[in-house]
């Protein structure tokens, strides 16, 4: 029998993930044994500060790709948003795939957005919906809030904020989407580049487990997801900063969409494209969000504390 082990996090919604490419993998591949290899990464273990300050979400993947290069692990399954855009040459993305609801839910017992009261905390560790959120409604407090969805669940419920922000999918896939007050729509507030889709991860060098993970490929979804990194790529901007991208495909080809601000809501930049290809898209929307300023943009934020 041909074994797989996949390397995950030990989260609940981590764990979903990987059960649920696990489950995937041997429906395609009748015979084939696979096991989850749980890790608790430095992402998980450093809950004492943003991320864009301990150096992105990346935190959350290292141990998962050196158990792949001691070869204690085969793959490992992410949530696409939370892959630096640009990853190691050492390894590839062979399957990327399953997108669920790409939007922000915001959880509130004050009902909806714009129903919450003037200078309610808003508990959300992403800048990307800090900037958006202050730009709508620059009244509320946007406070750091870290730990795995059902943590962040019981600080809302214990009153330590008035209103969190989390993804839909994340809810959606651990069975709690009657948590959710409000789907923010992607006006509202764009998403993080892959939001929604799980990505699996390999050795560049693995062709065995490249063949096997083929079938689990969604080409429109990876499509659209690798658009949507292209953008954070070609700026240099790793997926804590405050950048959404979000790509969708259509009659015209692809429409590429992504938005750029200031923590604090005061600059929002804003650009789009449907053009037949992704790369060009790429190319237009970036074009045009330097020209607004984003190389500027960019380097204010990585240099505040």
């Amino acid at each position: 029998m041909q074994e797989l082990r996949i390397a995950t996090r030990k989260s609940r919604l981590a764990l979903w993930q990987a059960g649920f490419v696990k489950s995937e993998l041997e429906r395609h591949h009748p015979g084939l044994g696979v096991e989850l290899i749980g890790m608790t990464t430095e992402g998980d273990r450093r809950l004492d500060a943003r991320l864009s300050t301990l150096g992105g979400k990346g935190l959350f993947i290292k141990e998962l790709e050196a158990a792949l290069l001691r070869g204690d692990a085969d793959l490992a399954v992410h949530s696409m948003k939370d892959l630096p855009a640009r990853i190691d040459n050492r390894f590839r993305l062979a399957a990327i795939g399953f997108r669920e609801d790409v939007r922000d839910a915001w959880i509130s017992r004050h009902g909806s957005f714009d129903s919450a009261p003037a200078g309610a905390t808003v508990g959300s560790s992403s800048l990307r919906r800090q900037a958006q959120l202050l730009a709508a409604r620059p009244d509320l407090e946007v406070l750091p809030v870290r730990g795995n969805v059902d943590t962040r669940l019981r600080k809302l419920d214990r009153g330590e904020f008035d209103a969190i922000v989390l993804a839909v999918a994340g809810l959606t896939r651990l069975g709690r989407p009657d948590r959710i007050t409000e789907a923010l729509s992607v006006d509202r507030c764009l998403p993080a580049a892959g939001q929604g889709a799980l990505g699996i991860e390999c050795r560049a060098d693995n062709a065995r487990v490249s063949e096997l993970l083929q079938p689990l490929n969604d080409p429109p979804v990876s499509l659209c997801v690798r658009a949507e990194r292209g953008v954070s790529a070609s700026l240099g901007a790793d997926c804590s900063m405050p950048l959404g991208a979000y790509a969708t495909l259509g009659e015209q080809g692809v429409t590429l969409r992504a938005v750029l601000g200031s923590p604090d809501g005061r600059v929002l930049l804003r650009a789009a494209a449907t053009l037949p290809d992704a790369d060009s898209a790429v190319e237009a929307v970036v074009t045009d969000l330097r020209r607004q300023g984003a190389g500027r943009l960019l380097a204010a934020v990585a240099e505040q504390p």
